[in-house]
């Protein structure tokens, strides 16, 4: 059952802005042995039934990434078919590949072709490097992974590390290089790049200018910064709008704050005020009031609007294809 102050943000806040239909360019899907999300498996119809706290009635569909935790490898494969299950419920949903830094190529086509995945997805505690927040990304995304979604004009959704993402050397270098090595891959930087803290955003972004092949999702970030920046910066046109299920459906936000940020979960001992009693939202209105805030704050047209919740993925993943 939906809580009453989340009814109430989404109509007052976040419905009028939304456009028709919604493609969520990250988010994912699961079963209990996968990764401890849930204690049950969510499916196509239980994702769409949650999108309806964030979209309302709006047809959504999604680019669906599998997740295994690392003491649950042995079921890389099965997550995998997983995911493709759901991205075959609608010709419109698409689906990575999760993909560990030792994975050969040559098995990673051979699997992601036979299931229709189309991008990869790496995770920076795969790597092999403690602690894995530290890691470059060439510790859990290596250049032989790179190079095949080139071949294959794939693309690959990474969620950069390091304490300060953009705004750090290493970080920035790495980028710069594969996007300019394999134009015919195409890289998302998931979250906004990382800016939980926007500060990042503003001193990095500038550096990667020039990139056709640079992409962003919005995935779960709650400053409105961090997405104003990319749009000011690079542009809104290679950037999408993604909710992050099920971190979409906690209660809280993300918050930047010296040159670092902090998640606020439902249990964090914050919401009770002199003022007032605070009810925390879901992640995911949050969220979505922050990137019309940043809209806002960029003066994005409608139309503008609909790319970055519509148009951009459609035209990544191929989308208007299946039309």
């Amino acid at each position: 059952m939906k809580a009453t102050h989340d009814v109430e943000f989404f109509e007052r806040e976040i419905d009028r802005f939304l456009p028709d239909r919604i493609y969520d360019a990250h988010t994912h899907i699961w079963k209990p042995e996968f990764y401890s999300f849930s204690d049950q498996s969510v499916d196509w119809t239980d994702y769409q039934s949650a999108m309806t706290s964030l979209h309302g009635t709006r047809p959504t569909y999604a680019m669906f990434i599998p997740f295994v935790g690392k003491d649950s490898l042995s079921y890389q494969l099965e997550a995998n078919e997983w995911a493709a299950q759901q991205k075959d419920a609608h010709p419109y949903n698409r689906c990575n590949f999760f993909v560990k830094p030792e994975d050969d190529s040559d098995w990673i086509l051979e699997h992601a072709t036979r299931l229709g995945a189309t991008g990869l997805k790496c995770y920076h505690h795969m790597a092999n490097t403690s602690p894995t927040w530290e890691a470059d990304i060439q510790a859990f995304l290596p250049e032989h992974q790179v190079r095949l979604c080139h071949e294959q004009n794939w693309f690959i959704t990474l969620h950069i590390v390091k304490k300060d993402a953009l705004a750090n050397d290493a970080n920035i270098e790495c980028i710069r290089y594969y996007c300019q090595k394999y134009p015919q891959m195409q890289l998302i930087l998931a979250h906004s790049a990382r800016a939980f803290q926007p500060a990042h955003n503003l001193r990095g972004l500038p550096k990667l200018q020039g990139l056709p092949n640079l992409w962003f999702d919005s995935s779960a970030n709650c400053e409105p910064m961090a997405h104003q920046a990319i749009f000011r910066i690079l542009g809104h046109e290679r950037f999408m709008y993604g909710c992050d299920y099920p971190v979409s459906h906690l209660r809280g936000r993300s918050l930047g704050v010296a040159d670092s940020f902090l998640w606020l979960y439902e249990d964090t001992p914050v919401w009770g005020e002199k003022h007032a009693q605070i009810n925390p939202i879901l992640v995911g209105l949050e969220h979505l009031r922050s990137l019309k805030w940043a809209c806002w704050s960029e003066k994005l047209t409608e139309n503008q609007i609909e790319d970055i919740f519509w148009n951009n993925a459609a035209r990544l993943f191929h989308v208007e294809d299946e039309a």
